[in-house]
């Protein structure tokens, strides 16, 4: 019997020889190794692996083996990432490996000097690390010749690849991958980088656009094949219960003493004033969250990458994987919304040779409790959310034809479908868009071609339609100064709010008293002081719901299941009064209508989730309190309703749910939807808010009434 060739074979011999003998490996990895061969026969793929895993090794010695053995010349490789900060932190890596075979690598984002981008120009790398706004920004841009600069296009690796499914960024990164493969002339390879995800499959279909089924495609997913998941040790994931953010800060300066430890919270506001507590109790102590100016951020990780006994409190900036050294411990406050991003900020940690995976949770009260006692009931199953995007984005629909105008000048008005290859958003379902682009005066019409028109000038316009290139709408923070230092931004209602005394902020973890405000610019300026400071930013809103499937394991927490992980005393404690508590609120078998107790509300229990509950909300009619506002648990029923009228409304709901109703004020927070008709706008918002399977399964479950006493 002959033996099968060995895949490393196959890759360059300059590469194995610096994998050797530069890094010192004595060999690759599962993923690394059955990543080649797809990769070198162009297969477009997905590549799953665990946080530090190895993935951007394997997508990247194969590709560069095909380089160089098919001798691909000019920019041939795009490498795309969703942060800034990551692509940094990737850049000296890609920079080595390319060298080694006498190649080059470059970065292109929204921070990097004119003067670098001219050059990039002049000498194409052979790699290029860029997001997806700055692709779009290049194939727009009147300085930039796409067409030859992306001529010698192959192959396109999208990091992180699960972190823009999820969302508008997936669709314009979809969207815009489509028009660079029309540009080039021919297909690219499409390779995405993802941490474990619950539907892998999809993922690579959805990644593949307009060629799914057409072109060869294969998930590398070495892990998922072993019986057993590599979970830690049931002790080194723990749940405490410590009942405030003061007493989380006593917990993290007493535990731990000379480990480096980061710490995530779900808010900025909570990494500000925890950041504060654990400084004031002498903890070296870092900060990170989207509001400090890039460079606070930077200096922080750099510290902290270099210090030992020390703290970095964040958000979810540092769950994707930006390298901020060896770290001992991960600890959580509460839990984060999904399993996913919980996978994410394990993998922080045990990445040293005889080190494991730990992660600490602190709930600062019974909902964060729950909430992270359901998350760790879904994880020890093995359970993880399947990534999927977001339906009927009309309004990103919008923004790709006004930017494709922007780009080839005049497209014909029955040729622009083509530039998206039949990829679904894009193709007929996007011509009512056009219609009212065009009635509107976004886009003119002359001869059969359209073009910019004077609407969309006024609108997105500014610094040469930089404002169209970008997705996302943010919030209208101000920017703080010390001096000429920017700190970071905070919402402009603390600088607007009546105070008593001296209007001070909280930045970076410091008390700032404000000095001057220029209200037109938008600026600032502050100077330090000792305490007193205070922070606040929009809420997350959406971002933050609650899902079917988590919110179902809060209500099997009350029932009694536990998770298989060490629970302190307090949490054991905390957790049977929690049930205790609501123990009236739930049934193994039924929902629960509560009539009665403190108020006259009427509650149907039905632990369905943010969006299965605004969806019941909606179809129920006038059986429904109108006045609500959907929570993941419950919805309140009208305070007089009667058995029959119930099983009415359930019959009529069942037989045809209807989406949420739409507030007209959240459509601001759909970037583009300006350039939609009212219509599609409040129809694309109100697809996001439903969850029509979870209504559904809410609505067969029989219910059960429960008579409170006041």
């Amino acid at each position: 019997m002959t033996e099968s060739p060995d895949p490393l074979d196959r890759l360059h011999p300059g590469l194995l020889h610096h994998i050797v003998n530069t890094l010192g490996w004595p060999g690759l990895r599962p993923l690394q190794r059955e990543a080649i061969e797809p990769l070198l026969d162009g297969s477009d793929a997905v590549l799953l692996a665990p946080t530090a895993g190895g993935k951007t090794e394997a997508a990247s010695f194969p590709l560069l083996s095909r380089m160089a053995q098919e001798q691909w010349t000019g920019t041939s490789v795009l490498y795309v990432c969703p942060l800034k900060a990551l692509l940094n932190n990737l850049l000296p890596r890609l920079e080595a490996y390319t060298s080694w075979l006498g190649r080059s690598a470059a970065l292109w984002h929204g921070d990097v000097p004119q003067g670098q981008r001219k050059r990039i120009l002049r000498e194409r790398p052979d790699v290029l690390l860029t997001t997806p706004e700055s692709l779009e920004a290049m194939l727009v841009s009147a300085n930039v010749d796409h067409r030859s600069f992306f001529s010698g296009l192959r192959a396109i690796v999208v990091d992180e690849v699960h972190a823009f499914a999820g969302d508008d960024r997936g669709w314009h990164l979809l969207a815009v991958l489509e028009r660079l493969e029309r540009v080039v002339g021919q297909p690219v390879q499409r390779v995405g980088l993802s941490a474990t995800v619950g539907n892998p499959e999809e993922l690579l279909g959805w990644l593949q656009g307009s060629g799914a089924g057409k072109r060869p495609s294969q998930v590398v997913a070495p892990h998922l094949r072993e019986e057993s998941p590599a979970l830690p040790p049931p002790g080194d994931v723990q749940l405490d219960y410590v009942g405030s953010l003061a007493n989380a800060a006593t917990v993290i300066a007493a535990l731990h003493r000379g480990e480096k430890r980061l710490v995530f919270c779900e808010s900025r506001k909570q990494v500000e004033e925890l950041g504060a507590s654990l400084r004031a109790k002498g903890v070296t102590t870092f900060l990170s969250h989207a509001s400090l100016s890039a460079d606070e951020r930077r200096r922080a990780e750099e510290a902290f990458a270099e210090a030992r006994d020390c703290v970095i409190v964040s958000t979810s900036t540092l769950e994707l994987g930006i390298d901020v050294g060896d770290l001992d411990r991960v600890i959580q406050i509460d839990a984060p919304s999904t399993v996913a991003s919980f996978l994410q900020r394990l993998g922080r940690t045990g990445r040293r040779p005889g080190s494991s995976r730990n992660c600490l949770f602190l709930a600062l009260d019974e909902g964060g409790l729950l909430a992270a006692s359901a998350l760790l009931l879904l994880w020890g199953r093995g359970w993880v959310e399947p990534v999927t995007a977001p339906p009927e984005p009309r309004h990103i629909a919008a923004q790709q034809i006004l930017a494709l105008c922007l780009q080839e000048h005049r497209v014909g008005d029955q040729l622009w479908r083509e530039w998206w290859g039949g990829l679904g958003p894009f193709g007929p379902a996007a011509e009512p868009v056009v219609r009212h682009l065009v009635a509107e005066g976004y886009l003119d019409s002359d001869g059969g071609m359209l073009f910019i028109g004077p609407k969309a000038e006024k609108r997105f316009g500014y610094r040469h339609f930089m404002d169209l290139t970008a997705v996302f709408t943010s919030a209208p923070e101000f920017t703080v100064l010390a001096g000429r230092t920017e700190i970071g931004t905070t919402d402009p209602s603390l600088l607007t709010e009546e105070v008593a005394g001296p209007r001070r902020l909280l930045l970076a973890g410091r008390s700032w008293q404000v000095t001057y405000i220029d209200w037109s610019r938008r600026r600032c300026f502050v100077e330090p002081v000792d305490g007193g400071g205070r922070a606040r930013w929009a809420g997350l809103g959406l971002a933050r719901a609650t899902s079917y499937e988590l919110t179902r394991a809060v209500r099997e927490v009350l029932l009694g299941v536990t998770p298989q992980v060490a629970l302190t005393r307090r949490a054991e404690n905390a957790l049977a009064l929690t049930r205790e508590r609501n123990a009236k609120l739930v049934h193994p078998e039924r929902s629960v209508i509560v009539r009665g107790g403190h108020d006259t509300n009427v509650r149907w229990w039905t632990w369905g989730g943010y969006r299965a509950n605004a969806t019941l909300a909606a179809s129920l009619g006038s059986a429904a309190d109108p006045l609500q506002r959907p929570n993941a648990a419950y919805l309140r029923l009208r305070e007089d309703i009667t058995p029959q009228e119930w099983a009415k409304a359930r019959k009529v709901a069942g037989e045809q749910l209807c989406l949420p109703a739409v507030d007209f004020r959240a459509l601001s927070g759909l970037k583009f939807s300006a350039a939609l008709p009212p219509r599609l706008a409040e129809a694309t918002l109100a697809a996001r808010l439903a969850d029509l399977e979870g209504a559904a399964a809410a609505l067969r479950e029989p219910s059960t009434y429960m008579h409170l006493s006041p």
